[in-house]
This record gives C-alpha cells, structure tokens and sequence, in this order.
C-alpha cells in the first residue's frame, strides 16, 4: 500500500524544500515514488500529515554488535529487538559486525551472522573483522566482497590473547583490502598497552570500574589510530577509525587527511555528550553499566569531537551498540577487566545529535543528515539507494518533529537492556514517524517493527577508492634503477 507524507519540508544533505513524498509500500518494491508539491494520493494510499515537520532519510547506523557473542555472555539485544529499536528512534538501516573467533574461517562466521540477521526489522549490512591470518583468510576475503557485497573489514587493535590485530595482521589485510578495493576499519587502542596498564591497575587494588578509564588513557587511542593511519598511507589504502573518542586520535584523523590520505572518522552520540565521571559513580552497577572501550573521556574531548563533526573531520555518527545487563555486567564485579564492555544507543543516536547539535547551533539541519545518514551511504556504498530523499531511493525516511520533546529512560525506551546511559535526557527534536522500504514502522509511539522485514544489503567495491589503488599501483610499477657493476 503506498503511502503519502503531506505538508512536510524536505531536509537532505544538500538542501531544504517543501514537498510531499510518495512512497511504494514494499510489496510495489519500497521506493520513493515522487517527490513534489501538491501530490494526490492514490487510491487506498495511508496519508501521513507532515505539516511542521521535517522530512528526512532514515538514520544509517554504520557501527552496532546485535547479539554479540563476547566475554563469555551474549549482547542482550538481538537483530529483532535491536533494529525495532533503531526503528522507533529514526534508524532505518546498520552494518552490524561479524567476528570470528581465533582461527574461525571468515566465511563459517558470516553465515553464522547472516542466520542471526534473518529476523531484523530493518535493512542490515556487515563489515567482517580480521582476527588472525592465512591463506585461508586472503581467499575468503575475496569471496566477501565478489560474492557476499561486504567490501569493509573491521580490525581491533585491542584485546590482547582475544581478537586483536598485530602490525603483521593489519599490514596484510589492508593489502588485501586494496587489491579488493574493500575498506579498512580500525578499533583504535594500543592493545598491548592496555593490558600491562590493567594488570597495573589491578596490582595497585583497583578492581572497579573506575579503573577502566585509567587504564585506556587517550594516549593509547592516538597510538593505535596514528599507526594505523600511517601503514594504510604507506600502502596507499583508505582507512575508517571507528569511534573516535580522543582529541589525539582526531588529531592524527585530520593530520593525515592535511597530507592528502584518506582517512575517515567515525564518533559515538555518547562520546560527544557523557562525561568519565560515571566510572566514579558509587553505585557499582550504574558504574559498571557505562563501561565500553574506548570509555567516555572529559569535556576536553568532547569539545574536541563537536569541532571535529563541525569541521567535517569526523564524518559519520553511530553507537556501538552493544548492550548487556546489570546481571552480565556483575561478571566483572570483581575485576573491571571481566565486565563485558559495551553500551546501547540505536533508539536514541538521531534525538541526541539533534538536541546537542541542531538545537545547539553546532550543526545546521542539512549536516545532521550527513553525519547520521548521507555520510555513511557514501562511505560504505549505499548511496543513493540509501541516504537521500530521492525518487528511485529506498523510502527509508523518518518524519521529525522539532518542536516536541520526550525524556529518554529505560522505562520507556524499546532496547532489550535494563540500562539506557542517556536516562533522564530530555531531548527537543523526536521521530513521529518511520518508513522502512516503504513501510509504517514507526507511528506516533507505536512500534510496527516486523520480524524479519529487513533485507540484507550487499555493498560493492566503491569506485571512490579508485584514485588510491591508482596510485598505490603507479608506486608497485615503478623499476629500480639500473646500475652499472664497479670495476
């Protein structure tokens, strides 16, 4: 059934204008149908009324962990809950993350993942970690990308004895990378320091989760993201740094792009608003709750990463969205090394940016679309089937309302969590509305989400890194000099 948003104003990444949006329900292929004002509605067509509102390209969440395997428990929130979820706040696609285990083959985990996905409520895409090297990984990365439409691959820098990427690792993948013209994503810690500064930590009798920001420093974040800039420079390959959370780390961002790299940052809504002073929150368990890698910094950095968004150094916005409960997250009531880390967001990313960004004056109404939405597409190769009000696009849009408000709370959000780290929030600017593929999912606080609506998305090779393999080739081509012998 088609439906038709009335009396909205268009907000894309580019400009603002007053339309109405047509749109094909799913089973006519879920796509925007016309864009214009004065639209008719056909017949049997549901009319959403925009009048006041802002119509937009639903959220693109490119960093989440839906029912993720890790420290011994599983993330609480699944691909239905979770992707619901997103729904109710405006996300209307992610990239979740395969991770295999030790000497796992790639391939065996990312169908293990593609059967956990089947029952997401919106569309969804993977990025595949490197968690070790052989052949064997080489050939399946091929077969990711030629086959599968993965064409990013996640390395964690961090850690140690776990999944984390030495220098040989990276070296190798990000080659690979390049030959496939795949993107190269990099969980920024120096995974070496942070386990002799936790075992530091725990010899001096801190065992709380106080301790985890200690012993993840912003220092050992610059570490990791300028090594990892520097060897994909070296090989001439684009690099994504996921959430960024340092003043350092942006800084070695925006130094490699001044020297003509491409490089890309990513920021977390809870990085650019939560302060480091929850680890000291006398209730462990609140504490506790908050505890994820890298860990919420001080005002500094927060200052820092709003400059960067602004600046267009940090170029994307999502959440990691990895949540566990109060009872998982006691594994670690003795020794903060063993509390799972991660933290939630999908429900809450889009009203956070726009409260501390719009409303603020930090962000125009054209570039939060970006950084939650177009940025990401473009990166990542969803755009414009993703990412734009635009006729032929999915008709993945959310309806915002800028004038209401609502207080974010465990009590009322849809996370399958007993935790929200935004709680008591009270945020201006909320989704009345979301479409996914051309679908009511989200109406006026009631959840239409559907168990395994979303669509897996394949993303081919970007033709946007041509330019690097380009020039990383002329560099491989090149002859050495030829001498003569000395007599």
């Amino acid at each position: 059934m088609a439906i038709l948003i009335r009396g909205g104003t268009v907000v894309d990444a580019n400009r603002t204008y007053r339309a109405d949006v047509l749109c094909h329900g799913n089973d006519a292929g879920g796509t925007i149908a016309a864009i214009g004002e004065a639209l008719d509605a056909p017949a049997g067509a549901t009319v959403v009324d925009a009048g006041g509102q802002y119509v937009m390209p639903g959220g693109i969440d490119p960093h989440t962990h839906m029912e993720l395997p890790f420290m011994g428990t599983r993330a609480s929130d699944d691909f239905f809950t979770g992707t619901a979820a997103g729904l109710a706040g405006g996300t209307t696609s992610i990239i979740d993350f395969v991770i295999p285990s030790p000497k796992q083959p790639l391939m065996g985990a990312f169908r293990e993942w593609r059967g956990w996905a089947e029952k997401a409520a919106s569309d969804y895409g993977f990025h595949v970690a490197v968690t070790w090297w052989d052949q064997s990984v080489h050939d399946d990365m091929g077969t990711l990308v030629h086959e599968h439409g993965v064409s990013s691959f996640k390395h964690f820098m961090a850690y140690k004895n776990a999944i984390m990427a030495d220098d040989e690792i990276l070296v190798k993948s990000f080659a690979r990378s390049l030959e496939l013209g795949a993107l190269p994503t990099v969980h920024a810690e120096n995974g070496e320091l942070v386990f002799q500064l936790q075992k530091e930590m725990l010899a001096r009798g801190f065992t709380g989760p106080e301790a985890h920001p200690l012993s993840r420093p912003p220092q050992v974040e610059a570490e990791a993201a300028n090594r990892a800039i520097r060897i994909a420079q070296v090989l001439g390959v684009p690099v994504y740094i996921v959430h960024v959370s340092a003043k350092e780390a942006l800084d070695a961002i925006v130094r490699g792009r001044s020297e003509g790299h491409r490089v890309f940052g990513e920021v977390l809504a809870g990085h650019l608003v939560i302060d480091e002073s929850v680890y000291r929150d006398p209730d462990w368990t609140r504490a506790a709750a908050h505890v994820m890698s890298p860990p919420f910094r001080t005002q500094e950095h927060r200052d820092a990463l709003w400059n960067g968004l602004q600046a267009g150094q940090l170029h994307t916005t999502a959440t990691d969205h990895c949540v566990f409960c109060a009872s998982q997250k006691a594994m670690g009531r003795d020794d903060f090394t063993r509390i799972p880390n991660g933290c939630g967001g999908v429900e809450d990313r889009m009203a956070i940016l726009w409260h501390h960004g719009v409303n603020a004056g930090r962000l125009t109404p054209n570039e939060f679309v970006r950084v939650t939405s177009t940025n990401a597409a473009q990166i990542f190769n969803l755009y414009p089937r993703k990412g734009a009000v635009e006729v032929g696009a999915d008709a993945d849009i959310v309806v915002w309302d800028p004038q209401a408000s609502r207080t974010i709370s465990v009590k009322t959000h849809h996370q399958n969590v007993d935790f929200n780290v935004f709680e008591g929030m009270t945020v201006q600017g909320v989704a009345t509305h979301t479409l996914a593929r051309g679908e009511l999912a989200w109406a006026n606080g009631d959840l239409r989400a559907q168990r395994g609506a979303g669509r897996y998305l394949k993303r081919p090779p970007n033709a946007a890194y041509f330019d690097a393999v380009r020039v990383a080739n002329h560099r491989r081509e090149a002859k050495p000099v030829e001498r003569k012998a000395e007599v």
